[in-house]
């Protein structure tokens, strides 16, 4: 199986990052994407969550009914802070025969070497750098050191490129606090479940 790991913070899920695992999904073959929540985002430790439960429900909205996305609670299992290489290892764990692949924004591929244990990362799953339509190349030079040449291949192979969608979280969350609309940011199930439950207000 040709598994892609999206991981993220969804807080909440938004359009953005739909199209960008669906284009995943189609452009890298995958037969499916794991959608994971991180419970401690190490990047976002200064800022406070919306709690699990909610995080995960609006995943689930938001993915219910496409056959080749689901929704994995690994992160939100453990606690603590989701390091990513502490997730592909469990991953590993339970889809032992697997082919894995990192889904990441173009952006954070140039930081995938400041990881922890980068060289792992790459051993044990095919970072998918995605960027939007029109834009550049990323830098795979950075990647030197950290992947060997075959696995430098196999990145190059597996560029995604995504419309241009320029919704954001943080976007979100803003436009909610200043009671503005959020139509077609998000899917109508979660903007309706952000409503119901009083979140980022």
């Amino acid at each position: 199986m040709r598994l892609g790991l999206f991981g993220g913070s969804f807080d909440p899920v938004h359009y953005g990052h739909l199209v960008l695992a669906e284009s995943c999904r189609e452009q890298c073959g995958l037969d499916r994407v794991w959608f994971i929540p991180a419970a401690a985002p190490p990047h976002k430790l200064q800022r406070e969550l919306s709690s699990p439960a909610h995080r995960v429900e609006m995943l689930r909205l938001a993915i219910g009914g496409h056959e080749g996305f689901e929704l994995s609670t690994v992160e939100i299992d453990r606690g603590g802070v989701s390091y990513t290489i502490d997730t592909i290892r469990e991953i590993r764990r339970q889809q032992p025969h697997a082919e894995l692949y990192l889904l990441m924004g173009a952006d954070s591929l140039v930081d995938l070497p400041l990881w922890r244990h980068p060289g792992e990362i790459c051993r044990e799953a095919i970072p998918v750098a995605v960027r939007r339509a029109g834009s550049p190349e990323p830098d795979f030079s950075l990647l030197n050191g950290v992947a060997d040449d075959r696995r430098l291949e196999d990145v190059k192979r597996c560029q995604v490129e995504m419309p241009l969608v320029g919704f954001s979280s943080s976007e979100i969350r803003q436009r909610v606090q200043q009671g503005l609309s959020i139509r077609y940011h998000t899917p109508r199930a979660v903007e309706k479940y952000i409503e119901t439950h009083s979140l980022y207000r």
